[in-house]
């Protein structure tokens, strides 16, 4: 896959390019290729340490859309085994957007759901971009049902823009399969763990992000909008989207210190997409410890805590307003 770079990266494309060149010597034969990459890497770790210990809460909104960023399937395939995917809804069509089935986690039986976005142009077409129409949230419900038959937990992996808001989505009862997803979810008699890998978008992000565990990648987002959506709503304008997405407090710190979510897990640095095998074990390794939190609480009690911490969610407003009177 060709290497892309966002424009605030650019100083790092150049350093990559020289380490490429030293490559180049090296495989020719030439003994001073090894001493120079040596001090570049060097370079470039400081270089990418300095730019990602200030980064706006916009290029944290580029860096969760990146185009080399790990997707759904390559968590899946990489943390793991034995999956088998299941398709459909059982009384429309298969929506490509969603991908679930089942697999096993480090020996543990685990249902998997997650939104699935493209590489290029017709995969994303295929894909619709990750954005699903109203199979695709009930073939999901459908899997977490079955996990809850067979006591398996569920794990979903949340990347999407939003839902799809077409026509024909908004004539199957996109906003009404959403609903019943989040009551539905919050009713599951199973441990249900939800990561957000890159976007976690609206309606879209939550129709399969009700969980006893919210975790957010260091570098994705979590929002009731996009930012440039809220730019053109109240802006007027989409050139705002940067002041917007300060506004929205959209990121993984800002969500966590709110507690609308419950762990970051932590990103290689300069971002996932710059390490994937160093993403998949950091993320392997979070789902590893919370998955095992969870399997330990009884059933009864893991319900009314999933209850409980929805219940409390923005209480915070009300202790605010309390403390104004």
């Amino acid at each position: 896959m060709e290497r892309k770079y966002l424009d605030f990266e650019k100083p790092l494309e150049a350093i990559d390019k020289k380490i490429e060149a030293y490559a180049e010597v090296k495989k020719g034969g030439q003994s001073n290729g090894e001493n120079g990459t040596v001090g570049l890497k060097q370079q470039l770790s400081e270089k990418t340490k300095e730019i990602f210990s200030n980064l706006t809460d916009w290029q944290i909104v580029q860096l969760s859309r990146h185009p080399n960023r790990p997707h759904m399937l390559d968590y899946v395939e990489n943390i793991f085994d034995d999956f088998v995917e299941l398709h459909g809804d059982r009384c429309s069509e298969d929506d490509h957007a969603v991908v679930a089935g089942i697999g096993k986690f480090r020996g543990i039986p685990v249902a998997i759901a997650g939104q699935q976005k493209g590489r290029d142009t017709k995969e994303n077409l295929f894909r619709k971009f990750g954005m699903a129409h109203p199979p695709g949230y009930r073939k999901a419900m459908r899997i977490m049902h079955l996990a809850e038959k067979l006591h398996m937990p569920v794990i979903s992996f949340i990347d999407t823009p939003g839902a799809n808001p077409d026509i024909q989505a908004e004539e199957n009862g996109q906003a009404l399969v959403i609903a019943e997803n989040l009551f539905k979810m919050s009713l599951l008699k199973t441990p249900v763990l939800c990561i957000i890998i890159g976007e976690g978008g609206s309606g879209g992000a939550l129709g399969i992000g009700v969980g006893d565990r919210i975790l957010m990648q260091e570098y994705s987002i979590y929002s009731v909008i996009s930012p440039e959506g809220c730019a053109s709503i109240l802006w007027k304008s989409q050139s705002a989207a940067a002041e917007a997405a300060k506004a929205l407090r959209l990121t993984a710190k800002a969500l966590l210190d709110m507690g609308i979510i419950d762990a970051i897990v932590p990103e290689p640095q300069g971002g996932v997409h710059r390490d994937w095998k160093k993403a998949f074990e950091l993320t392997a390794e979070t789902v590893d410890k919370h998955l095992r939190e969870l399997k330990t609480i009884k059933t009864d009690e893991l319900v009314e805590l999933r209850y409980q911490k929805y219940r409390k969610t923005g209480v915070w407003l009300e202790k605010e307003a309390e403390e104004n009177e």
